[in-house]
């Protein structure tokens, strides 16, 4: 499995983002904050040419998994994923969680845990793109 989940879509940015979180939603996350790190950046008079929103989403119940598991993976929560502009392209995508949890921590529930939610974003970003 790669560190990343990445996926090109041929829609504006603004579109993919809006999808994005409207799939993140019907897959049972909840969006908890949008970082607009374009906006923030040029506000600190910053130049960036590009977009960026980074998506803080979390699903509840494998949050609790979590943390029951192993209190210090707070530090990994939550989940981000995120919609950019690059070269020209709209892009969407994510660290995997499978790789992120493991490198964490050994524990075969936590490792379960991360399959179905890699599983679950994986196909609200397809379904955004």
């Amino acid at each position: 499995m790669s560190t990343y989940y990445i996926v090109e879509t041929g829609k504006p940015f603004a579109r993919a983002a809006e999808d994005l979180v409207a799939a993140v939603v019907r897959h049972q996350f909840g969006v908890l904050h949008v970082h607009d790190l374009g906006a923030t950046l040029r506000g600190k008079g910053i130049a960036f040419e590009g977009e960026c929103k980074v998506l803080e989403v979390c699903q509840p119940r494998q949050a609790a998994r979590v943390l029951a598991t192993d209190i210090r993976l707070n530090m990994a929560l939550p989940c981000r994923i995120s919609v950019w502009t690059e070269a020209g392209a709209t892009r969407i995508g994510m660290i995997e969680p499978e790789g992120m949890l493991a490198a964490l921590s050994p524990d075969p529930a936590l490792a379960g845990i991360a399959r179905e939610v890699g599983a679950s974003l994986r196909k609200a970003i397809d379904q955004a793109k």
